[in-house]
């Protein structure tokens, strides 16, 4: 059986040129700004307007563009050879190129007997993987593709993502150990924040984030770290979720206590962890006087983490829109109907 998995990521600029109108398509999507059409494009271009400067100078720092279109075909790539010729991967990029309804035409034009998508996003929000359920399902049916679809939706709890995501944290921990030992450590899962409102209204992200991290940190018991969960990136004046990272980072300035930050919510290096997280937020900790900074390696194409993808692929048999099982708990924002 011919099987395409088309993985879902945010997607970011590939030069200079297209950093505003990646940003504008960014926060004009209204799983993020949830606010009238009209009001949501006038915010979207002061948003991104009022920040542009800012946004230029980071992508500088990363040559110009973003590496994330280059990290997913790597990990499509590395996807494919694990499962074998019957399976071949496509991207689908949120808000820059390869759009959704360029992806399906490809995708149609292959002939699969059946299509998986993969968000690379292991927890689900309204704002990551239910966007781009929407935008496919659109696409797809302006393009007429009409084969059978399978979603996983979220696999926040997949025993070997929590495996593969386990044993980056302990490399961190290590490193951070044998640079000062007998010091005390706090890991901080770092995840990508969302205005406090739209968890409210149902969205599950947050509950999710937290069952991986306590699933990790279970894992490492005997390491003694301490553990806690935090969140980056706040783009908008709303209230959202607490503490921030920097909030966090700079608690442990006061405690004492050495840092290791884990990008719980990516899979794949961009502008969060290779700027935010290892050059603002790493000027951040020396301010405070955290004695030690380490951040964990984000699972990018890492052997472990592409074989736990592979078996989630492998299992996934039936249609619907989700793996099964209720996942998302009481959140009325989880997308699975069969609950």
């Amino acid at each position: 059986m011919r099987t395409a998995i088309v993985l879902f990521n945010l997607g970011g600029p590939d030069s200079p040129a297209a950093i505003k109108p990646f940003r504008v398509n960014l926060f004009s999507d209204k799983a993020i700004i949830r606010a009238p059409w009209f009001i949501r494009l006038w915010l979207a271009r002061l948003i991104a307007g009022s920040s542009a400067k800012a946004a230029y100078a980071n992508y500088q720092l990363m040559g110009g563009k973003s590496p994330l279109l280059e990290t997913t075909q790597a990990q499509g790539k590395a996807l494919e050879g694990a499962l074998g010729p019957n399976y071949r991967c496509f991207i689908a990029m949120r808000y820059w190129h390869p759009f959704a309804r360029e992806t399906v035409r490809e995708v149609k034009a292959w002939a699969p007997d059946r299509v998986l998508l993969l968000p690379l996003y292991p927890h689900f929000s309204t704002t990551t993987t239910g966007s781009s359920l929407t935008d496919w399902r659109e696409a797809a049916a302006e393009a007429a593709l009409t084969v059978k679809v399978t979603t996983l939706c979220c696999w926040f709890d997949d025993d070997a993502y929590v495996a593969a995501t386990t044993a980056l944290v302990r490399e961190a921990i290590e490193d951070a150990m044998a640079q000062k030992p007998g010091l005390k450590l706090r890991v901080l899962f770092s995840a990508h924040g969302l205005p406090e409102s739209i968890v409210k209204a149902g969205d599950p992200y947050q509950a999710q984030i937290e069952a991986t991290s306590a699933a990790v940190m279970k894992l490492l018991a005997d390491t003694g770290v301490q553990a806690q969960v935090c969140y980056q990136s706040r783009a908008t004046p709303q209230k959202w979720l607490e503490p921030s990272t920097i909030q966090a980072i700079e608690q442990a300035g006061r405690d004492g206590v050495g840092v290791v930050v884990v990008p719980i919510a990516f899979v794949s290096d961009h502008i969060e962890t290779l700027v935010e997280l290892d050059i603002e937020n790493r000027h951040v900790a020396e301010k405070a006087g955290v004695p030690v900074y380490v951040r964990a390696r984000v699972a990018n194409d890492d052997p472990d983490f592409i074989r736990a993808l592979a078996g989630l692929v492998r299992r996934a048999a039936r249609p619907g829109l989700c793996r099964g099982g209720s996942a998302c708990g009481n959140h009325k924002d989880c997308p699975w109907d069969g609950r």
